[in-house]
């Protein structure tokens, strides 16, 4: 049996918020949450989406930090930065796809997800996984995800131009082995929705 890796499946979200409370307990977090809930078309609907972390294979925020103040661990975790060398520039906050880093202005430091290293490095689960009770936050191995789960987990994406390959999986139906994320300006509204959830690029379509 393979490793035990992250797995995140959005349409099992409920928004009962157990991770973010959970995320608190976490004793390299200082008490404070590192795990974001999202809306999802707050106007139609009560779907929201847990966004911890996705642990990038060449992580954008560790290029851009100009301290040289985040580390990737030898087993692919991206850690917060190291409190002597982070200088509060918010590069890293900026240049992140996913949303995930946060500085705190209170200490001076950028934190986010470490996948609860003092945990995960250890054999246990990160605190958020061990509470999510409708198995959105899954910390398994491959074999029990794919024995269990009707979709199936990817962990490549493309922003644009730009692919991006992660250490944690989300999981998406079966047709689909790389999510799309389109550019769109900021001044511009989309005509519809797209048919494919999972191909916001599509959204570009029918923009002015």
């Amino acid at each position: 049996m393979s490793e035990a890796a992250f797995f995140i499946d959005y349409s099992r979200c409920i928004g009962c918020e157990a991770c973010v409370n959970a995320c608190a307990e976490c004793d390299t977090h200082r008490g404070t949450s590192m795990i974001h809930l999202e809306t999802i078309d707050r106007r139609d609907s009560v779907q929201t989406a847990p966004q911890i972390c996705m642990h990038c294979e060449d992580p954008i925020c560790a290029q851009v930090c100009p301290a040289d103040a985040i580390k990737k661990t030898p087993d692919g975790v991206v850690q917060s930065s190291l409190k002597p060398r982070c200088i509060g520039c918010s590069n890293c906050v900026l240049s992140c796809p996913f949303g995930v880093p946060k500085y705190m202005s209170g200490i001076d430091q950028m934190m986010k997800c470490d996948m609860c290293y003092d945990r995960s490095s250890v054999g246990k689960k990160p605190m958020c996984a061990t509470v999510c009770p409708s198995g959105a936050l899954t910390y398994t191995s491959m074999e029990e995800i794919q024995r269990t789960r009707q979709g199936i987990p990817v962990n490549s994406w493309k922003f644009g131009a730009e692919e991006v390959k992660t250490k944690v999986y989300v999981m998406v139906p079966r047709e689909v082995t790389r999510v799309e994320i389109g550019l769109v300006q900021i001044h511009s509204t989309p005509s519809a929705l797209p048919n494919d959830p999972y191909d916001v690029a599509l959204m570009l379509e029918g923009m002015e």
